[in-house]
């Protein structure tokens, strides 16, 4: 019986493996040229038998495209751990030989010098990009039957696709997930290959690999562009402008596979009919390859296609075509399903055959879809004419920084940005000509520019796969105004630089206020050389300025370095930071606080602590983490919950808690309460406020408790809906805020637009100045929110600050740094850590 046992089980594993081989993936009717290496020859293995690691899946494609000429490669630049982001051009030998040629006819298109242009003989441009999510690799390890495909495969269908198609294969979208969870597979892999869901190789170890470096979720970046790698991606959209763009991922084990049209009524009204008719007559194709290999598959009942932040959507409002695809996830080499043992070669061999479906009907389709392509922008060209208003003047007089890292935005999705030619006067905000600018509708991307600046509170369904709004000038809390004119109109900004002024040497002090975004950075670098730094509660006037709440104030005396190399420093980092350093030789001033007034305090350099591990929302983590060591540049030490009850806090000022979960918490509940009765500064977002109160951190009447709703009149068809649109998935809200409060320093308007997508709602204090920020009576800018959410809002506030013994507990119920375009409200963080003695 025990030989007859292991005799089953070499058998069993022995079929996984044969699944593996090329010829249960590659069509069998197609002959494959033998000097071109197959991915086994290279990468020491079948593919599916192992999970390929990004080194392998480089190295495989660096020498496939050495070994063919259809074939060129292009890094275009590394990820945060410094792995390349790779490009494949793949085509036929004689469109090589044109190809810049070819480029620029495809996308002189989107232009009205092309309007008049035959798409007849033109190749269609197809983008296939897989695995956005590291940890749904099967894209990935598509990519590599795809690419050796494409270079091997021999024959007039082949040669067809290749004269009529230029394919930009992107095989890793997100090198550094992949790399992480290949690892884990692996290394849990069993010889026997063992389905038991239990088992440890589906279960990976916080984070998980689905997050880039910094445990961003990546397709959500399409449109903020925030990471390197989505800055790569982007510049290749915009450099080809292809028509159909493919975004491969995986979904739950127990599912089958998607494909696009999602769900009709959450198409974005700003996504054109046509495009969604295009995409479903593509579906038919994927339909009929899915059928011939007998796999089941689904359309039209999951998913959407609103925000314009993913790989499937951004497409969409730049005259492509975006289509996902989500094929269920075996999380290893086999586990059970309900459709039965879910096997890795499986998921693969569905992945490539959707990849192969792509490339037929962008073959078959190719005149429809150039066209479509063409008439996109010659729509769009025509209302922006018919646009009653013909440009968006923005800009924020205080901050050059912002208006950079703005101005960087909308270039990288090749949008026209201008200055001003005299400073405009719009809805009583001055736009001044040195900080002011102008974005002209009538350019190619005005439907993009149009959906950047979107404003939008109604809707035809109230479930969002994402978020409901992103108005970008709101995140990054920007003035702006749509203008009837273009009147004003300066040169258009080529180059987006920030300069300074020279720093003139004082021997009695600085003083810089806390306006322009990258004041923390130019903070933490001061008082970790050493250098004393005060910061006014009050407002003042000297020298014929006036001085805002929480001016810095850098004396010239008693410092650790002489006035000589202390001014050879602040101007390098006057530089460096673009914020406006002024010299001052008194402290006497005309109006207002003196220099040496009680009113200035000393600040201390914050060490900071973050909670992480299982848990600890990773979202929210990554994105405390990227701020600080990568914008801010402060040091942030992550302690893991797994060794937390070791770690001595007393030498930390401030220990962050992203959102967790009560049972991680519990057993450190004293800990964190003694160490924050001993003067920490305890920050505690999202589900940990629910946590906080419980365990009488804050007081339980802090959080407002919620009105109990009652169905009437629903169905249990509708239930998953009605209680669906009770999920605030992302909108933004305006607040009131108190200029004077350290925690709003720095922040110029009596408004700040707040990002929010959680549904825990904070009472106010009592007395005024106690409420810092407190959402207005009619919160909502823009996105979806529900009746009953909206009027629970009302009024409540989104951060509390509450003492607890000699420390601090200041609450949060969203995350102020939200996927890393959230510019607006980073302040709010960055004065936490500076002032919360003083709050």
């Amino acid at each position: 019986m025990k030989h007859l046992t292991l005799l089953l089980l070499l058998l069993i594993s022995t079929i996984s493996l044969s699944q593996s081989n090329l010829s249960y993936y590659l069509p069998d009717d197609v002959t494959y040229d033998s000097t071109i290496p197959t991915p086994e020859s290279i990468i020491g293995h079948e593919v599916g038998e192992w999970h390929i690691s990004h080194d392998k899946l480089s190295q495989y494609m660096e020498i496939l495209a050495s070994k063919s000429d259809r074939i060129s490669i292009e890094n275009r630049g590394v990820t945060y751990e410094g792995r390349p982001l790779l490009l494949l051009t793949i085509t036929s030998t004689e469109n090589h030989s044109n190809i810049e040629e070819i480029r620029k006819n495809h996308v002189s298109l989107s232009s009205s010098e092309g309007a008049s242009k035959s798409v007849e003989n033109m190749p269609i441009v197809v983008y296939q990009g897989f695995s956005i999510h590291g940890n749904e690799p099967s894209g990935s390890n598509a990519s590599l039957l795809l690419a050796y495909y494409l270079a091997a495969a021999q024959g007039p269908n082949i040669d067809t696709l290749l004269n009529n198609a230029v394919i930009l294969l992107d095989p890793s979208l997100n090198p550094d997930g992949l790399q992480r969870f290949s690892h884990w597979a692996n290394v849990n892999k069993s010889v026997y290959l063992n389905s038991d869901k239990n088992e440890r190789e589906f279960h990976e170890t916080w984070p998980g690999g689905r997050t880039n470096h910094y445990w961003f979720d990546m397709n959500r970046d399409w449109l903020p562009v925030q990471l390197p790698e989505s800055q790569a991606r982007i510049a290749s959209f915009v450099k080809w402008l292809p028509n159909i763009l493919t975004d491969h991922h995986e979904m739950g084990t127990n599912a089958t596979f998607f494909f696009q049209p999602g769900i009709p009524s959450r198409t974005h009204p700003l996504t054109p009919k046509m495009n969604q008719k295009l995409t479903g007559e593509i579906a038919n194709f994927h339909a009929e390859a899915f059928d011939k290999i007998g796999s089941l598959y689904y359309t039209q009942e999951s998913f959407d296609d609103f925000y314009y932040g993913k790989g499937s959507t951004y497409p969409d409002i730049n005259g492509s075509i975006g289509i996902l695809f989500e094929q269920a996830s075996s999380r290893g080499h086999l586990q059970e399903s309900a459709n039965g043992d879910l096997s890795f070669p499986f998921t693969i061999r569905n992945q490539f055959t959707a990849s192969l479906s792509t490339l037929e009907a962008a073959k078959n389709l190719r005149v429809k879809i150039l066209n479509y392509y063409k008439k996109f922008y010659a729509d769009a060209r025509k209302e922006a004419l018919k646009d009653p208003y013909k440009g968006i003047v923005f800009g924020d007089s205080k901050d050059k920084s912002i208006n950079h890292e703005f101005i960087k935005l909308l270039k990288t999705h090749d949008i026209k940005v201008h200055k001003l030619s005299s400073s405009v006067k719009r809805n009583g905000i001055t736009f001044s000509k040195n900080n002011g600018y102008i974005i002209p509708l009538e350019q190619k991307k005005y439907r993009l520019i149009k959906a950047m600046f979107d404003i939008r509170t109604k809707f035809k369904d109230s479930l969002f796969y994402d978020v409901s709004a992103w108005t970008l000038p709101y995140a990054f809390n920007i003035p702006f105004h749509f203008a009837q004119t273009t009147n004003f109109i300066g040169e258009e900004i080529t180059e987006n630089k920030v300069f300074s002024k020279d720093l003139e040497k004082s021997e009695y002090a600085y003083l810089f206020e806390a306006h322009n975004y990258n004041t923390p950075k130019l903070v933490h670098t001061l008082l970790d050389k050493g250098i004393r730094v005060k910061v006014g509660l009050k407002q003042f006037t000297l020298k014929g300025k006036k001085f805002d709440y929480g001016t810095y104030l850098i004396p010239s005396k008693n410092q650790k370095i002489d006035s000589d190399s202390l001014y050879k420093l602040l101007s390098k980092l006057n530089s460096k930071t673009s914020i406006s350093i002024s010299s001052v030789s008194t402290g006497l001033t005309e109006k207002g606080i003196d220099l040496g007034s009680n009113n200035f305090l000393t600040l201390r350099q914050p060490k900071v602590a973050m909670l992480v591990g299982n848990g600890i929302r990773s979202y929210d983590a990554g994105e405390i983490w990227h701020l600080m060591d990568t914008r801010y540049q402060i040091p942030v030490t992550k302690i893991d919950i797994s060794y937390l009850s070791s770690i001595d806090l007393s030498k930390y000022s401030h220990f962050i808690i992203p959102s967790a979960g009560a049972s991680s918490l519990n057993p450190y509940k004293e800990k964190l309460k003694n160490w924050t009765k001993s003067g920490g500064v305890l920050v505690g977002y999202r589900n940990t406020i629910n946590w906080l109160s419980k365990n009488e951190f804050i007081k339980s009447t802090t959080i407002k408790e919620k009105e109990k709703r009652e169905a009437k009149n629903i169905s249990f068809e509708d239930k998953q809906n009605y209680n669906g649109a009770q999920y605030i998935g992302g909108a933004i809200f305006q607040t009131k805020i108190d200029r004077s409060h350290p925690l709003n320093f720095g922040i110029t308007s009596n408004k700040l637009p707040i990002f929010r997508n959680s549904t825990i709602f904070l009472e106010p204090k009592k007395n005024s100045y106690d409420n810092p920020i407190q959402y207005t009576n009619t919160p909502l800018l823009s996105g979806y929110i529900s009746k009953e959410n909206l009027k629970m809002l009302k009024n409540t506030v989104p951060i509390t600050i509450n003492n607890l013994g000699k420390g601090k507990v200041i609450c949060l119920t969203d995350n102020t740094n939200f996927r890393a375009f959230w510019f607006g409200t980073n302040k709010l963080f960055a004065n936490i850590l500076f002032y919360a003695s003083m709050m």
